[in-house]
C-alpha cells in the first residue's frame, strides 16, 4: 500500500481525516490479513465449526453482536454522557496536528534503515521458525524474540511465525516512532511533551493486540466459545458507555464498612466539606500525640483502609496511635465556589479539633498527594503565624510541592487542556470520571487496554481486587479548586516561590517550616515521580527524613510489613538531588512502615490510657455514625 493509496492527496483534509483514513485502511487490511491466516494456519480449528450445532451457535452469537452494534450505532444520535472512558486515537490525533509536517519520518535515510530493520528482524524470526533463508539451522523450539512486551507473553503469540511476525513488528515500528518525537524540530518542550504522550495513547491503541481479528488468543477463544465471548464482551461495552467509565473489577464483591473501610471508628465531627473519623483503639496505651491523616480529595480515604490486612489505618491503630482521618465529600453544584483556601482553612480546623478535643498541645500530621501539597502549605501558614507548634511532625506521602518536574500529568496544564477542564466544569465541578480517565491514559497499556482485551474480547470474567475497587470509587472536585490547582502549582509553580501564593489570608513561603518532617516517594511513581518529590526537601528549613519506597503511588504507600514486599532506601547524610541520595542510601528489605513509627515515636515517646475521648462514643462521647460514615458513601 502507497500513500497516495491510502491518504487522499486533497490538501483541504484535516489531519484527523488524514489519520482516521489511515486506521480505517490498517483495520481493512488486519481483517483480510486475519481471513487469510484463518484459511491457512487454522483450518483444523475452523473444520471444528462445520458441525450443525456450531453453526447454530454462531448463527446466534452473530445475530446477538449484530442487534447490540445496530442498537449501538442507534443511541450514537443521543449523548449518553459526555465522560470518556477509555483513550479515543482520534482526539489525540488533534493534538499532533500542528507537528505532523515536521515529523522525520519522510527522511529517506530514515526510511531507508528502518526498512533495513525489518528485514533483518522478519529474516531472524522466520529463520527460527525453520522458514528463512537460515532456516534450514533452526535449532530451537521456542523462539526468541529481540523485543519483549507482556501483551504479547501468550503463547498464541509465538506458536505460529505470522503472530510473532506481527506483533515483532509492530514492537519495532512503536519503538522507532517514539524516537521520531526527540528529532521534530521547531517545538517547544511542552509541545513535545504532549506530542510523547499522545504519540504513546496512539501507539497503545493501536496494539495488535487490541484487535479480535489479529489476537491469536482472541481467535482461538472465539472459536472455542462459539462468538460467546464476543457477545459478552458487546454487553459490557455497551453498559460501559451508559455509565461512562471503564469496568475493572467486580464490585459486587465490595461493601463499604464490611469487607472495605472496615477498621472500627467513629465519625466524631462533620461540614459541609468533609467528615472527620475517629477510630477505636486497640491498645490499653496509646501514644499521646495523635495521629491526624489529610487523604487526597481526588480519592475515597479508604486508600490506607483496603481490608484489615492491607490497612495502614489498622497497623497504625495497632502501634498505639490515637488515628483521626479526614472523609472528603464529594463536590457537587453547592461546592462551586469551593477553592485551595477553603482545604487550607479544613486543615486547621481539623488540627485544632483533635487538639481540643484530646486536649493535647499537639497533633502529628500525615498528608498524601494533593493532600501533602496543601499540608506544606497549610505549615507555612502556622510558621507565618507563629503557631507551629500545634504540629508536632508532618508525613507526606507522594506530595509534590515543586512542580517543574511533575511528570506527565503536566501534559494537561497548557491553555487548551485547562479550556477544555472549564468547559467539562460548567456545573461547578468536574465529574470524577474525566480525573479516572486521565489517570488511566498514564498507563493506557495497563489500566485501559489490558482490560479491554481481557474483559471484552476474551470474556475473562472480571477479578474481586479492592484495589480496584477503590480505584473505580470516583470523586468529583470542585471546579474553582481544580483550575487553580493546575494552572498555580502545575503550570506556574507558584507554591515554591516565597509569598507568591497565600492560604487563609496568610501569605505561604515554604522555607519558614521547621516542622520535622517525613518525606516518602515511590520509585516507580508515575504520578508524582520521585525526582520531583525529592525536591520538597529543598525548600524547608526543618529536620527532614526522605524515604525512597519500592514500587509507586499506590503500592509504594500501602505496603504492611507483613507482606514483606518490595525494599526502601533511607541515607544520613544531606544530597542535593535524587540521584546523590542514591548513591548514597541505604537499602532494606520490605516495608518502610516500621521505619517510620520509630521516627514518630522517638519525636514524642509519652503515653497515656486509652480511655475517655481517646475511645471515640464512649460515655459522655456523642459521636454522629459509625465509621466510616456517609460523605465516603455519596456520589
Amino acid at each position: 500500500m502507497s500513500k497516495n493509496d491510502s491518504i487522499p492527496s486533497d490538501s483541504s483534509l484535516d489531519f484527523p481525516g488524514k489519520a482516521a483514513q489511515l486506521f480505517t485502511e490498517m483495520l481493512r487490511l488486519q481483517s483480510e490479513a486475519a481471513r487469510q491466516l484463518l484459511d491457512t494456519i487454522l483450518p483444523e480449528m475452523l473444520s471444528s465449526l462445520t458441525d450443525e450445532d456450531s453453526l447454530s451457535e454462531w448463527s446466534e452469537a452473530t445475530a446477538k453482536i449484530q442487534q447490540m452494534w445496530l442498537e449501538f450505532n442507534r443511541r450514537q444520535a443521543v449523548p449518553l454522557s459526555p465522560i470518556p472512558f477509555f483513550a479515543d486515537p482520534s482526539e489525540w490525533m488533534k493534538l499532533m496536528k500542528v507537528w505532523y509536517d515536521q515529523f522525520p519520518v519522510v527522511d529517506p535515510a530514515r526510511q531507508q534503515k528502518l526498512w533495513e530493520e525489518g528485514i533483518v528482524l522478519w529474516e531472524n524470526i522466520l529463520d527460527q521458525y525453520g522458514l528463512g533463508p537460515h532456516g534450514s539451522h533452526a535449532t530451537t523450539l521456542e523462539p526468541e524474540f529481540p523485543r519483549k512486551d507482556r501483551r504479547f507473553t501468550d503463547p498464541a503469540w509465538s506458536e505460529h511465525p505470522a503472530f510473532a511476525l506481527l506483533h515483532q513488528t509492530y514492537l519495532l515500528l512503536a519503538e522507532r516512532v517514539q524516537e521520531m518525537v526527540d528529532d521534530v524540530d521547531g517545538i517547544a518542550p511542552q509541545e513535545r511533551d504532549q506530542l510523547r504522550f499522545a504519540t504513546r495513547c496512539v501507539l497503545d491503541a493501536m496494539s495488535p493486540a487490541n484487535y479480535p481479528l489479529v489476537n491469536p488468543a482472541v481467535l482461538e477463544r472465539t472459536i472455542e466459545t462459539r462468538g460467546a465471548n464476543l457477545v459478552k464482551g458487546m454487553e459490557r461495552l455497551a453498559i460501559d458507555l451508559e455509565k461512562g467509565q471503564l469496568t475493572h473489577t467486580d464490585r459486587s464483591q465490595f461493601e463499604l464498612g464490611k469487607n472495605v473501610a472496615a477498621t472500627p471508628g467513629k465519625v466524631v465531627h462533620e461540614t459541609d466539606l468533609y467528615q472527620v473519623i475517629q477510630y477505636s483503639p486497640t491498645t490499653d496505651k496509646v501514644l499521646s500525640t495523635p495521629l491526624v491523616i489529610f487523604p487526597p480529595w481526588i480519592n475515597r480515604f479508604y486508600i490506607l483502609d483496603l481490608n484489615p490486612k492491607k490497612s495502614f489505618v489498622r497497623w497504625a491503630v495497632e502501634q498505639g496511635l490515637t488515628v483521626f482521618m479526614v472523609s472528603w465529600r464529594s463536590a457537587d453544584e453547592s461546592h462551586a465556589e469551593v477553592g485551595w483556601d477553603d482545604y487550607i482553612q479544613a486543615q486547621l480546623d481539623v488540627i485544632d479539633l483533635v487538639r481540643e478535643r484530646l486536649d493535647v498541645p499537639s497533633v502529628h500530621t500525615a498528608g498524601y498527594c494533593v493532600a501533602g501539597t496543601t499540608l506544606a502549605a497549610t505549615l507555612a501558614v502556622l510558621a507565618a503565624r507563629g503557631a507551629s507548634d500545634k504540629v508536632a511532625s508532618a508525613t507526606f506521602f507522594t506530595a509534590q510541592v515543586d512542580f517543574e518536574n511533575a511528570g506527565d500529568l503536566k501534559v494537561f496544564i497548557d491553555d487548551a487542556q485547562l479550556e477544555m477542564v472549564r468547559q467539562a466544569s460548567s456545573k461547578g465541578y468536574l465529574d470524577g470520571r474525566y480525573m479516572a480517565a486521565t489517570f488511566n491514559l498514564l498507563r493506557g497499556a495497563d489500566l485501559i487496554w489490558n482490560y479491554v482485551v481481557n474483559h471484552y474480547l476474551m470474556g475473562e470474567d472480571y477479578p474481586a481486587f479492592d484495589l480496584l475497587f477503590w480505584n473505580s470509587d470516583v470523586t468529583n472536585l470542585p471546579a474553582k479548586w481544580h483550575e487553580a490547582y493546575l494552572r498555580d502549582l502545575y503550570r506556574d509553580n507558584l507554591l515554591v516561590k516565597p509569598d507568591a501564593l497565600s492560604g487563609a489570608n496568610t501569605p505561604i513561603d515554604l522555607t519558614r517550616i521547621k516542622t520535622p518532617c517525613y518525606i516518602q516517594a515511590g520509585i516507580e511513581d508515575h504520578i508524582a515521580p520521585p525526582q520531583s518529590v525529592f525536591r520538597m526537601t529543598t525548600h524547608l528549613s526543618g529536620p527532614v527524613r526522605f524515604v525512597l519506597a519500592g514500587s509507586g503511588h499506590i503500592a509504594g504507600v500501602i505496603n504492611p510489613p507483613s507482606v514483606n514486599k518490595y525494599q526502601y532506601w533511607t541515607s544520613s547524610e544531606p544530597a542535593a538531588t535524587l540521584d546523590d541520595f542514591r548513591k548514597k542510601a541505604t537499602e532494606t528489605a520490605g516495608s518502610w512502615w516500621p521505619d517510620w513509627i520509630e521516627w514518630l515515636t522517638e519525636l514524642a515517646p509519652e503515653t497515656v490510657p486509652a480511655r475517655g475521648k481517646r475511645k471515640p462514643g464512649g460515655r459522655g462521647d456523642k459521636a454522629i455514625e459509625d465509621a466510616p460514615g456517609r460523605y465516603v458513601q455519596m456520589r
